[in-house]
């Protein structure tokens, strides 16, 4: 049977105690300085992932260090770590990895790393954006905005992800945002899409002031902390995190209720699959990036496909054919790591008309 893995990481210590609950008792620092020595590790056999075109199994490989480590150590360090996790799955016999969370950040986004590697190595974000643009589409039709009138705001937008996204939402949308950093880097971004498009672009690389103009909002910083707070967000908002660590902050499902937030790129996998792992989701659900290197095992194709900076809306299409082939299936429409219901979609919409209608 074909192979695949996948790199995952604690994005912070509190997914270390799940694992080993025992270490609850021993502080943080000291639990996140001892994990750094630690060499990565096989944490589960993925078993039953399954389309109607083959079956495939895998591994989960952990690499040791969490999100604050892999962006603030020494990139070499960083970058060391995740190849020695590469080599794991090498050793297990799979034919592809895939670079989950942080560990697809690192650096130049897996290029150095799969130089490094005699296997296919993937960032699995051709799908996470299919998956994510699919996800808010759904749901700005849920809350009945119309995308063609739209303002669309990308926060990230400058990033492997974000650009592409922005490109896409660029086609359905009638005005676009866009929110990063570098503002040399965003400039050009914003003069390629209005030339693929012609429509109305803003631009910020500061000021989250733009943010309260969105219908829809899509963030996906690498950030390790939340960067959107409950003031930043319009009444009726729809708001995609696709972020890990999540870039909405806690404090907006407790005091938003007129705002729907809901989490990108969480996909239903076929087959009776069972990841001998708990990472937070109900049994059978995963993390686009994850499905991605799935797909790409039952297809056989032994490829570098998503690495780099730059993604190609070609592959972006085409992952979207492959995973609609093998029964990979957007699973509904989950916040903060929950479900969510029609009624609580439903409640959201009253509670955003009714502060419209006051204001």
């Amino acid at each position: 049977m074909n192979k695949f893995a996948f790199i995952i990481h604690p994005i912070e210590t509190k997914d270390i105690y799940r694992k080993y609950p025992l270490l609850a008792r021993i502080p943080e620092n000291f639990v996140e300085r001892t994990f750094k020595y630690l060499p990565p590790i096989k944490v589960s056999h993925i078993e039953g992932v399954k389309s109607p075109w083959g079956e495939v199994e895998g591994f989960f490989i952990a690499c040791p260090l969490t999100t604050r480590q892999l962006l603030t150590l020494p990139e070499d360090i960083s970058l060391k770590k995740i190849i020695d996790a590469v080599k794991v799955a090498e050793k297990l016999g799979a034919q592809i990895v895939g670079l989950g969370a942080m560990t697809s950040v690192v650096g130049d986004a897996g290029i150095t790393i799969a130089k490094n590697s005699n296997i296919p190595v993937t960032t699995g974000n051709s799908y996470t954006v299919a998956s994510a643009v699919e996800a808010t589409l759904r749901a700005a039709e849920l809350m009945n905005i119309d995308i063609k009138k739209a303002c669309v705001a990308i926060l990230g937008a400058t990033g492997s992800i974000g650009s592409v996204v922005a490109r896409l939402m660029a086609k359905q949308c009638r005005h676009l945002m866009l929110l990063a950093r570098n503002n040399h880097v965003l400039t050009k971004l914003a003069r390629t899409i209005m030339y693929e498009t012609g429509i109305a672009i803003e631009i910020s690389s500061g000021s989250k002031e733009i943010l309260r103009n969105a219908d829809i909002v899509i963030s996906v910083t690498s950030s390790m902390d939340t960067v959107i707070d409950p003031e930043d967000l319009k009444p009726g908002a729809v708001v995609c995190d696709v972020a890990r660590p999540r870039d909405v902050s806690i404090a907006v499902q407790k005091q938003r209720k007129d705002v729907l937030v809901i989490e990108g790129g969480v996909i239903k996998v076929p087959g009776p699959v069972n990841f001998n792992f708990d990472f937070g989701f109900p049994p059978g659900l995963a993390y686009a990036c994850m499905a991605e290197t799935m797909i790409l095992a039952l297809e056989e194709r032994w490829e570098c496909y998503s690495l780099g900076r730059d993604l190609s809306i070609t592959g972006v299409e085409e992952i979207k054919r492959l995973a609609q082939k093998h029964n990979f299936q957007l699973a509904g429409m989950r916040s903060f790591e929950r479900a969510l219901t029609d009624e609580q979609i439903q409640q959201i919409k009253k509670e955003a008309q009714r502060i419209r209608k006051a204001v």
